[in-house]
């Protein structure tokens, strides 16, 4: 088995989880998913960063200890993971021992190269967004991000970024997939291109952080720090962690493609490893045409959207609606109407009409076909027929296309089953309505095993109630055994209005 390795960005745990944040994992979990089921050797990550002076602050606002407060709103976010129903391998806390132990080599691993200096940091810092910027970044004295930003003067540690600049543009020129989309790897070029400065990696008034090894004095600056989890939760500095290295995919937000795609792999590289395969940057959602935000209340809560919608419902939406990679919309009304016709009206409708056709007129059994038609055949043939598709949607990252292009097969078979007419062939030709049956019934379960990805808890409900215990697409060549007993099949998905 290949192996394969996915990660979310490890979540910052000054709040809790939103849209962003599910979004994120959902795409990471259907891509694991898939490879699951194509026959890989999946470690899929995720996890909390949780040291850094925004920490640090939230913390005593609150009259907590730092460790306190990340308890608290880690679990927050390792909740999230159960209620999405995500496959996450691994949860990786920045604040466990293992991953602290890997920041500090790498660390070593760092200095021993000669790439760690000690020296004096004067600049502008921007705590929300825990960087820092130079001058001519600042827009109308803030942080690009329209982070505030305040003046730091301290003893500090630098990584010497600006080395790396050329042999950060040469791998990038031999590795085109090493950022994408395209947008983002203009971006981070130009950036590289315009000359890299060495890089402040340590604090001495923050006390919530990593330990610098040997000066206890500093602390790892947080990114350093946290970008490590993506080794540490591998076993680094352990033999055996290349295992699932060389293949590492991270998904990210674009407002974070600097540090994946410029420190990480100036880091690795200067420690002797290899940059991750791919990072890939997606968009921001907006909600009903306006940006997120605290001061508007209107951030979506992934929690309340499960609890009202179901997992599979929200799941879908996000991953369907939206172009993967650009940025995106949440409208109540779009995602009403994305639901109530994808879901409910063509996914739904095609299995409650054919199985419970079944249930009630054929014994509740799959039937023993006659002779297939062409028209049978052909349409049996369609959802196997997509895989090398699919394999394509998800290894170039459209993930939007992964819907789309099975919901067309769904729209096949409504339309076969209007045509077909099985309601009056029940009198004028039960053969050929045993046919007709076991054509929808193969139709459906192929289709059931592709939706896996994308909705894991239907497709699950139809497999069982087709008494399908294989899943992975080797089932796809394998085909449906009449005289099968089906269950009473309930709707899969609610309208809403």
């Amino acid at each position: 088995m290949k192996p394969f390795y996915i990660t979310t960005p490890i979540y910052y745990v000054n709040d809790k989880p939103h849209i962003g944040h599910a979004y994120t994992s959902l795409a990471c979990d259907m891509i694991a998913r898939f490879k699951r089921l194509d026959g890989f050797d999946v470690k899929f990550l995720t996890g909390t960063d949780e040291h850094g002076q925004k920490i640090e602050k939230a913390a005593a606002a609150k009259g907590i200890s730092p460790q306190d407060f990340v308890d608290e709103i880690s679990q927050s976010f390792r909740n999230l993971s159960t209620i999405l129903n995500l496959t996450n391998d691994d949860f990786i806390r920045t604040t466990e021992p293992r991953h602290k132990q890997a920041a500090q080599h790498l660390w070593n691993q760092l200095v021993a190269s000669g790439n760690i200096y000690l020296g004096e940091y004067a600049g502008w810092y921007a705590v929300r967004d825990e960087a820092f910027y130079q001058e001519d970044e600042l827009i109308d004295g803030k942080a690009p991000t329209g982070a505030e930003v305040e003046w730091i003067k301290e003893s500090s540690y630098f990584f010497k970024l600006s080395a790396w600049a050329e042999p950060l543009l040469e791998y990038y020129a031999n590795h085109p997939e090493a950022i994408q989309p395209e947008s983002r790897r203009n971006e981070v070029l130009r950036f590289i291109e315009g000359g890299l400065k060495d890089l402040s990696i340590s604090r001495r008034t923050l006390k919530w952080g990593v330990p610098v090894p040997g000066d206890s004095d500093h602390v790892m600056y947080v990114w350093l720090d946290a970008l490590t989890n993506y080794l540490s939760a591998l076993g680094y500095p352990s033999d055996g962690y290349q295992k699932y290295w060389d293949q590492a995919i991270h998904m990210v937000g674009k407002d974070i493609i600097r540090f994946h795609s410029v420190y990480w792999p100036a880091f690795l590289m200067a420690a002797g490893i290899t940059p991750p395969k791919t990072v890939f940057a997606h968009g921001w959602w907006t909600v009903e045409g306006e940006k997120m935000s605290k001061s508007l209340g209107n951030a979506i809560d992934p929690v309340e959207m499960v609890d009202t919608y179901g997992a599979d419902a929200f799941r879908y939406f996000l991953l369907r609606d939206l172009s993967f990679g650009q940025d995106g919309d949440f409208s109540k009304v779009t995602f009403i109407n994305r639901l109530n016709t994808d879901l409910a009206n063509a996914y739904g409708n095609l299995c409650q009409r054919v199985l419970s056709f079944i249930y009630k007129n054929a014994d509740a059994t799959i039937p023993t076909p006659g002779e297939f038609m062409p028209e049978d055949k052909a349409l049996m043939a369609m959802p196997k027929a997509l895989l090398p598709n699919l394999r394509s949607a998800i290894d170039n990252f459209h993930l939007h296309r992964y819907g789309e292009t099975i919901w067309q097969i769904i729209g096949e078979g409504n339309r076969y089953v209007d045509a077909q007419k099985p309601w009056s062939l029940k009198k004028e030709d039960p053969v050929r309505m045993a046919t007709v049956l076991y054509t929808l019934c193969e139709l459906i379960r192929q289709i059931a095993v592709l939706t896996q990805p994308i909705l894991p808890l239907a497709s699950a409900k139809i497999l069982a109630i087709l008494s399908q215990e294989k899943s992975d697409f080797s089932a796809l060549e394998v085909a449906l055994k009449p005289g099968l007993k089906i269950d009473e099949p309930q709707p899969l998905f609610a309208k809403y209005v």
